[in-house]
């Protein structure tokens, strides 16, 4: 069948393009793929709400309901960018005018720990429902990671009433992203709470019995578990895009607005936009510009998904009604949209505590802490010289957009000049 626009993935930034695309085109059809049977919905309540009591038919985006179709458990398999095709595992195979690779990302597994049964890679809502029949109280579980998914996994599990150990690298909680004092605050509340946390640990051995997972960590402690969750990252999915011969690094490469290229020939040379590819890329998958003073990155945030999805589709739209392919017009196509310049933040919930945050959060850099509580309310500034590069509001709401200037305004600053900066 022919579609106007192809979006090939079934998460946020699919649903917030598909329903972009058809506000700015009340006629061209659109045609969702999702390799996964649940139509697209929410991702943050995965870590987040649903281990708190939130119903889990809230996640739904009702994306269907716009007027889009959906295909559900077939997975896009490969792109012909001639014929302007997506060949499913099904067999069947559509065309399009607009295609938008929205694929995401997907998590990380331990070699030694082979996913299936007690053991889950967490992302997807399936994943969900798989550790909510196995963890609840007077179950064991450990969770393999302690940045954000791990965090966030390892209070919903407790809060559910699981036994719950994590096992990391790391000295502490999120210390890749956190000042080592607050890392070291965060440690000690999930101690509190009941997490038996292992620091600087990794899994030494496992092996599925049955029903459960016998694990030894490599500070010795051996124990039988009911869920292994592994929450140490993703990786993005590019594997269809790399066959169809786009450029990928780190991610799908688009330009500033979110249009996917050619790969360079092997023999060498530059890659290059095509006006006419009709191909776009949006949400976890794409490298895409960010504003000054940053370069070129990836985002694995939902602020990021919904933003750069509905930017994607007006894109399409508005590429299609520019200038369409084989109307003899071989003018590069114009880009009604302007570029896409938006500078996403991500929040977190770790127990009772919350953050929002735009930058980079790299404990590495140099921090000052604004603290009106100390670790328990306050302004982080991550600094690369004299120039802020990321602020953590911990416990602090309302101050993204005034964190995001300071950020973009690249502007040398004093550090004294810091404390009080934004309201606390």
């Amino acid at each position: 069948m022919d579609y106007r626009y192809v979006i090939v993935g079934g998460g946020m930034a699919a649903d917030a393009a598909a329903k972009a695309a058809r506000k700015a085109d009340h006629e061209g059809n659109v045609l969702v793929i999702c390799a996964e049977s649940d139509e697209p919905y929410r991702r943050p309540p995965l870590t987040k709400g649903l281990w708190n009591g939130d119903d889990p038919a809230k996640v739904a985006l009702h994306t269907a309901q716009q007027g889009v179709d959906l295909v559900l458990g077939d997975a896009a398999v490969a792109i012909d960018l001639g014929a302007r095709a997506v060949a499913l595992s099904s067999g069947r195979s559509v065309h399009y005018e607009r295609l938008l690779l929205a694929t995401g990302a997907e998590a990380r597994s331990l070699p030694l720990v082979p996913v299936g049964g007690p053991v889950l890679a967490y992302r997807h809502l399936a994943d969900y429902r798989e550790a909510r029949k196995r963890a609840g109280p007077g179950k064991r579980v450990l969770v393999v990671g302690g940045g954000f998914i791990g965090s966030e996994l390892a209070a919903g599990l407790r809060r559910a009433g699981a036994d719950v150990h994590m096992a990391f690298r790391e000295q502490a909680i999120s210390a890749l992203r956190f000042p080592a004092e607050l890392a070291d605050a965060v440690t000690n509340d999930y101690r509190e709470r009941g997490v038996n946390v292992h620091v600087g640990t990794s899994v030494a051995a496992a092996e599925v019995a049955a029903d459960c997972v016998a694990v030894t960590l490599s500070d010795g402690t051996e124990d039988r578990f009911d869920l292994v969750v592994v929450g140490i990252g993703a990786a993005p999915n590019v594997a269809l895009a790399r066959s169809a011969g786009l450029e990928v690094d780190n991610g799908i490469v688009v330009d500033e607005h979110l249009r996917a290229s050619r790969a360079a020939p092997a023999g060498g040379g530059a890659a290059h936009t095509d006006g006419y590819l009709g191909v776009y890329a949006a949400g976890d998958v794409a490298s895409f510009p960010w504003p000054r003073p940053f370069s070129r990155g990836r985002i694995e945030h939902e602020d990021n998904a919904v933003t750069m999805g509905a930017h994607a589709g007006r894109e399409m739209a508005a590429s299609f009604f520019a200038g369409q392919p084989g109307t003899g017009n071989t003018a590069s196509v114009d880009v009604a949209e302007a570029p896409f310049a938006h500078f996403p933040f991500f929040y977190s919930d770790l127990f009772d505590n919350g953050y929002e945050a735009v930058g980079t959060l790299d404990s590495r850099l140099e921090t000052v802490c604004d603290w009106r509580k100390p670790y328990a309310e306050g302004v982080v500034y991550y600094l690369e010289g004299d120039l802020v590069k990321g602020v953590l509001l911990w416990n602090t709401w309302g101050q993204v957009d005034e964190a995001r200037d300071l950020i973009l305004a690249s502007q040398p600053v004093a550090r004294e000049r810091l404390t009080g900066r934004l309201p606390r």
